[in-house]
C-alpha cells in the first residue's frame, strides 16, 4: 500500500511520505496544520485512495476516552431488571462498543480517523496510549479483552488548542501541513475547478495571498475559504480582467465575506486601507 494523493487531493512530497512512513511502521500519524489545510480530508483520500473504508471519531470538549472503547449502559439494565425482562441476564446487551473497538472488529485493515483530538481534556490522549500501542483494551464487564483483527491505519488530527502529552507524541508520527506556496495552491484550485482560466485564478491568488500576508489578522484565509470564494466568482461570471481592477489599497473585491470571518479583521482592512492612501 502506498499513498500519492488523489484525483481531487493534491498531496505534496512531505505528506506523502509521513504517510507512507506511517503506513509501514504501523504508528498513528498525527496531522497539525491551520484550520482550512486539508488535515481531516486527509484521512478520507487515503481511506479512498487504498480502497478501504474508514472509521470517524469525531472529539467533542466533553469526549471521554472510554467512549471510544465502549460504554456500559447500567440505567437500562436496571430498568430491565425492574421490568423482569429475560436479556438482564446478558450484560453483553448494555455494552455498545465505541470506534475503536468497531475499528478493532473489522474484518480488513480500514482508516480509522480521531479528529480533533485537542478539543477533549488534556489526560484524553494519555488514556488511549495503550489501546492505540498495542492494538488491545480489556471489557472488566464481560471479563474479555478485544484484540484488534487488523491494525488500523491511524490518522489523528489536532488544531493546537491544546499541548498533546509528551508521552502519547512518541508514539505518533507527526506531520505538519505547511500552508501551499502559489504553484501548490495552483494546483489544488485546478483540481477542483478543471478547466478554469488561468487569468482568473492567476488574480484571485494574487488577492488572496496579499489578504493573507495583511499583518495582524485574527484569522487568515485558509485553502477552503479559497476554493469557497472562487466558486462564488465562478458562480457571479466575475472575469479575470474585471478583477484585475480589485485590489487591497482600492476597490475591495467582490464576495470577501467568504475569506473575511470577524469584524476585527474587516476593521483592520480597513484601516490599513486609510493608512495606504494617506
Amino acid at each position: 500500500m502506498k499513498f500519492t494523493g488523489t484525483d481531487s487531493y493534491v498531496a505534496t512530497d512531505e505528506l506523502q511520505v509521513a504517510v507512507n512512513a506511517a503506513i509501514h511502521l504501523q504508528r498513528p500519524l498525527l496531522v497539525k496544520g491551520e484550520p482550512g489545510t486539508g488535515k481531516t480530508l486527509l484521512a478520507h483520500e487515503i481511506a479512498r485512495a487504498l480502497d478501504k473504508p474508514i472509521i470517524t471519531w469525531h472529539i467533542k470538549s466533553t469526549t471521554q476516552a472510554q467512549q471510544g472503547l465502549y460504554e456500559y449502559d447500567a440505567v437500562s439494565r436496571l430498568r430491565d431488571s425492574q421490568l423482569g425482562r429475560e436479556e438482564v441476564a446478558d450484560i453483553a446487551h448494555y455494552i455498545k462498543p465505541g470506534k475503536l473497538w468497531e475499528a478493532f472488529a473489522t474484518d480488513e485493515p480500514i482508516v480509522l480517523l480521531i479528529d480533533e483530538i485537542d478539543k477533549a481534556d488534556i489526560e484524553f490522549p494519555n488514556d488511549l496510549l495503550l489501546e492505540l500501542d498495542r492494538m488491545e483494551f480489556y471489557v472488566y464487564e464481560l471479563q474479555q479483552t478485544i484484540v484488534a483483527r487488523h491494525r488500523p491505519i491511524v490518522v489523528i488530527t489536532s488544531n493546537n488548542e491544546k499541548e498533546l502529552p509528551d508521552a502519547f507524541l512518541r508514539r505518533c508520527l507527526f506531520h505538519y501541513i505547511r500552508f501551499p506556496d502559489k504553484e501548490t495552491m495552483q494546483a489544488i484550485v485546478d483540481v477542483h475547478y478543471p478547466g478554469i482560466h488561468e487569468a482568473l485564478v492567476s488574480e484571485a491568488l494574487r488577492l488572496f495571498y496579499d489578504l493573507r500576508e495583511l499583518g495582524g489578522l485574527k484569522k487568515r484565509p485558509s485553502t477552503s475559504e479559497l476554493l469557497d470564494w472562487i466558486k462564488l466568482l465562478l458562480f457571479e461570471k466575475v472575469a479575470d480582467r474585471k478583477l484585475k481592477d480589485f485590489s487591497l489599497e482600492g476597490d475591495l473585491p467582490p464576495h470577501l465575506h467568504a475569506l473575511i470571518k470577524n469584524e476585527q479583521d474587516l476593521q483592520l482592512l480597513e484601516h490599513w486601507r486609510r493608512m495606504r492612501r494617506k
